[in-house]
């Protein structure tokens, strides 16, 4: 992505001020920040727009930081299929936000002794049963910062989502967490610099924490919180959810045994559970055993089939967005020739719109 159409979708997020549905519409529209530009759009007069850009720009550069726009193969396609995604996001980090499996970890700000110890069994157990998993939250107290923090012992990169700019971190208590984290995992956000932690900001990331994943899991939650508002939206999305229980009357835990009285989240008591209901059994992913040619066990695929094989050949258990992306074959398409192959035998579809090229 060339800085001068970087400086131009910056300026755009300004123009719409912070309307994500206008300036995601014009973007997607036009192709590219710059062609709306050129196209002005009646936004009005860009001259203050531009000159905060070009600020930020300057900001950008000095500290290291990725711009990752729409457009950008390293943009999170898991949450590019999303219809409110960001236009664009700001990233400081080492992960590669489209690892083949991506989880968040959310919860209530004040957490007992009981969240975090589900936390520390279930990262601990995970990182055992799935080596390579990217685990995402928000950097917030409680289960959020537990999340992180025992992924970073585990030895798994994590991936903070930001309710401000990267100038800042708050809660500051959580710096040092936050400066480990660039160096192993990474800070997301899709605010500017000079941006305060603003309530509805925080509400509004969670949409960035539940679209980047495959699913979400909820550790302690009171009848209301953040945690069950990123619940609702992965659901809204079409992913996965899953919650811990809790004793009955905890205050704590009102929140994820409501969502499992009401099917709205599936049980889980363990990583194993976990692992099992994704379909991730294996964990490592069983390469020899896929090493055939195309044409000898599946001789009557079309040439758009055999490059589906063909990806999942290399990397298995791929998510319908990656798979639509990495073979260029539209979703409604991609879709019908993923069922023609499940009718075949040759696929099988697994939780969280993954597909699983059986042996």
């Amino acid at each position: 992505m060339t800085s001068e159409e970087i400086y131009y979708t910056i300026a755009l997020t300004r123009m719409t001020g912070f309307n994500q549905a206008m300036a995601l519409q014009l973007y997607q529209t036009l192709g590219s920040g710059k062609a709306v530009y050129e196209q002005r759009q009646d936004l009005g007069n860009w001259d203050d727009a531009l000159r905060r850009a070009a600020t930020e720009m300057e900001f950008i550069e000095k500290n290291g930081i990725q711009t990752l726009t729409l457009n950008d193969a390293a943009y999170p396609q898991r949450l590019k299929e999303c219809a409110d995604a960001p236009i664009i996001l700001y990233y400081k980090g080492v992960a590669d936000l489209n690892r083949q499996k991506v989880i968040n970890i959310v919860g209530t700000r004040q957490c007992t002794t009981y969240g975090q110890d589900l936390v520390r069994r279930f990262v601990s157990d995970l990182r055992r049963l799935c080596p390579d998993v990217l685990i995402v939250s928000g950097l917030a107290y409680g289960i959020d910062i537990c999340a992180h923090r025992q992924a970073l012992a585990e030895g798994y990169e994590t991936v903070g989502v930001l309710a401000h700019g990267l100038d800042q971190i708050y809660p500051h208590h959580h710096r040092d967490t936050a400066v480990e984290m660039v160096r192993k995992g990474g800070l997301l956000t899709e605010y500017m610099s000079q941006t305060e932690a603003l309530p509805n900001n925080f509400r509004l990331r969670n949409r960035i924490v539940a679209g980047m994943s495959d699913a979400t899991i909820l550790v302690e939650s009171a009848y209301k919180g953040g945690g069950l508002i990123t619940c609702r939206i992965a659901q809204e999305y079409g992913r996965d959810v899953f919650a811990f229980p809790g004793a009955v009357g905890a205050p704590y835990s009102e929140g994820c045994n409501r969502m499992i009285r009401n099917n709205t989240a599936a049980l889980i008591t363990s990583a194993q559970d976990f692992v099992e209901a994704m379909g991730w059994e294996n964990g490592k992913l069983k390469v020899d055993s896929l090493k055939f040619k195309e044409g000898d066990l599946f001789p009557d695929l079309t040439p758009e089939e055999q490059s589906i094989v063909g990806l999942l050949q290399k990397t298995n258990d791929l998510q319908l967005n990656m798979i639509s992306v990495q073979t260029n074959i539209p979703i409604g398409q991609l879709t019908a020739l993923l069922f023609s192959l499940e009718m075949k035998g040759v696929v099988r579809p697994l939780a969280g719109g993954t597909y699983h090229l059986l042996n």
